[in-house]
């Protein structure tokens, strides 16, 4: 159809909805078929397809923020290194360059031209999260990216239809995990198959013979309506700050400026502090996936993902700085830090949206990363060696900030949104039992809306042997603060249950054979003030086990009788003693 047509606006929005639908096939794909519980039980990976120009036209609904955000640019450096004139068809390239692809080693990008007639047409690329990458893990005290695993520059994987097999050699031979990551890989490339039968298909539909005027109708739309949805706020620099727990026992204060221009949104982390000398720094394309994201869920939720949404919002940071960390830099944890700039910018639209932002919440995720056998824990060597030896990642997350208008969601990952591991897939991987995985009573902060509950999790080992966790965690020290008259939520905590004895939450630590690992999940912050929210949504929580009938009193001013029923004059007490104070 002319571009000039009076039905081509109509045409290319079905082809918009329908090029989003190729990518959610290629991301359920991935889901599908991979061997990693990251990917098929957490939703842990990003799926999209790219214009020959390698902007990135669509992004499938399931994945990460990450993971899209920051792989929105990885194909760009697939071109820059092999030009599409150079590609064939058949041709699959692999990278998990932290620095050109979402962060960190552990995430192994994709890119796969598709050709059509023999002409190429368009790019797909997808990335998921692999188990292990080698090194000394997440937390192992790497001080260089060297150190930490496996290290694939851009490479083809598949030449004209041929595998690389010497490359799946060496990649299975440099991971504790050989079977989960080659599997992966071969989901990765399978998926992005998918995805270009699809977009051929597509084509042939509605004979189109490339992508470029469908490109322009979406990237242009796109630009618009997030600039539309920049120019609703008063312009201005808005400036936040949050400390954070940081890294052995040295606390943090991230900070953004954060401007709102007629052009869009600039981010400013200058005044953060630096690199620090293990893995929780964070490459550049990773705070500009989240701080994108995070202007996003507030400003233009509805606009979808693509280069040109996401060019609107704009990042920077020092060279140097911790959230613009430069190789060799080591950042396998990039996430820890990370995750937590959605909040960071949120402090900052608050300033322009008084009664439209949430409070914090986790943010960052409280994932097992648990393992066993000989050289993965502290013991002695010949009982060890009778251990069975694994390796794996168990997502799990603490509670949301309330919302403006609703409480926050309790063991919700926010912002990465992945998916909670069911409990009985951990014990069929590995030797291990998880004996408690219940909400964390009192975790929620209070307030009009009360922040979501962390979780609590015990875990033991099924053949009394020790095991060890990698533990990347935050909220420690400073939990998710309130917002507008809300309480703070609880700060998480890592325990032995038997001895009581606190586990650094930014370590690799080894549990004792007969010991079981304690795990509490933070709460997110309470929006509001506490005096305001309903006695009788106070009294349903006391009898639902989220909140404490001391609590009740004490925070909420809601006096209860023994079977949980209000006690109006108790309560009226309260509440009138609280306001005189």
């Amino acid at each position: 159809m002319r571009a000039n047509h009076p039905l081509s606006r109509i045409a290319n929005q079905l082809m918009w909805d329908r090029l989003i639908s190729v990518v959610e096939e290629q991301a359920q794909t991935l889901v599908r078929t991979a061997f990693g519980t990251p990917t098929r039980e957490a939703g842990d990976l990003s799926a999209g397809v790219y214009d020959t120009r390698g902007r990135m036209l669509a992004q499938a609904v399931t994945g990460t923020p990450g993971h899209v955000n920051s792989m929105a640019k990885s194909v760009g450096h697939v071109l820059a290194k092999i030009p599409l004139e150079r590609m064939a068809e058949g041709d699959v390239f692999i990278l998990n360059d932290p620095w050109q692809g979402t962060g960190h080693l552990n995430d192994i990008v994709i890119v796969t031209p598709t050709f059509r007639r023999g002409v190429a047409v368009g790019l797909f690329a997808d990335t998921l999260h692999v188990v292990d990458i080698g090194g000394r893990g997440v937390m192992g005290a790497a001080n260089q990216v060297y150190e930490e695993g496996l290290y694939i520059p851009i490479t083809r994987i598949i030449d004209k239809g041929e595998v690389n097999g010497w490359l799946i050699d060496l990649i299975a031979a440099n991971v504790r995990e050989p079977v989960q990551v080659i599997g992966d890989i071969y989901s990765l490339i399978a998926s992005n198959e998918i995805g270009g039968r699809r977009l051929v298909a597509m084509m042939d539909e509605f004979e189109l013979e490339h992508l470029d005027d469908l490109a322009r109708h979406i990237l242009d739309h796109s630009r618009a309506a997030s600039l539309a949805a920049i120019a609703r706020l008063r312009p201005g620099t808005y400036r936040n700050e949050m400390t954070v727990d940081g890294f052995d026992g040295k606390s943090m204060t991230l900070k953004a400026a954060l401007t709102v221009g007629a052009d869009g949104i600039d981010v400013d982390y200058k005044g953060s502090p630096g690199v620090v000398a293990q893995g929780l720094n964070v490459p550049l394309c990773y705070t500009e996936a989240y701080t994108s994201f995070g202007v996003k869920c507030i400003i233009s939720p509805r606009v979808p993902n693509n280069a040109a949404s996401l060019a609107t919002v704009r990042t920077t940071a020092p060279e140097g700085c911790i959230l613009n960390a430069r190789h060799p830099a080591p950042v396998a944890a990039r996430s820890t830090i990370g995750h937590l700039l959605p909040d960071v910018v949120f402090g900052c639209l608050i300033q322009a949206l008084p009664d439209g932002v949430p409070a914090e919440g986790t943010s960052g995720l409280w994932n097992l990363r648990l393992m066993g056998g000989a050289g993965r824990v502290d013991g002695d060597p010949a009982v060890l060696a009778k251990a069975t030896p694994f390796n794996i990642t168990s997502f799990h997350s603490g509670g949301t900030g309330a919302r403006p208008r609703a409480d926050g969601l309790s063991a919700t990952a926010f912002p990465s949104g992945v998916r909670n591991v069911p409990v009985e897939v951990t014990e069929t991987l590995a030797p291990v039992v998880i004996w408690k995985k219940e909400f964390r009573q009192d975790s929620g902060g209070a307030g009009e809306y009360r922040g979501g509950l962390g979780q609590v999790m015990e875990i033991g080992s099924a053949e009394a042997m020790p095991f060890g966790i990698s533990a990347t965690f935050e909220r420690v020290v400073y939990p998710a603060r309130g917002r507008i008259g809300g309480k703070p939520g609880a700060p998480g905590k890592v325990e032995l249950i038997s001895s009581g004895k606190s586990l650094p939450p930014k370590s690799h630590s080894s549990v004792p054979a007969g010991e079981r690992l304690r795990i509490s999940m933070p709460g997110g912050g309470g929006y509001g003030d506490p005096m305001k929210r309903p006695a009788e949504r106070v009294a349903e929580d006391v009898e639902r086990g989220l909140v404490s009938v001391a609590k009740a009193r004490e925070v909420y001013g809601v006096a209860l009788t023994a079977d949980f029923k209000i006690d109006r004059a108790g309560t009226a007490k309260l509440r009138m003693k609280v306001a005189a104070e």
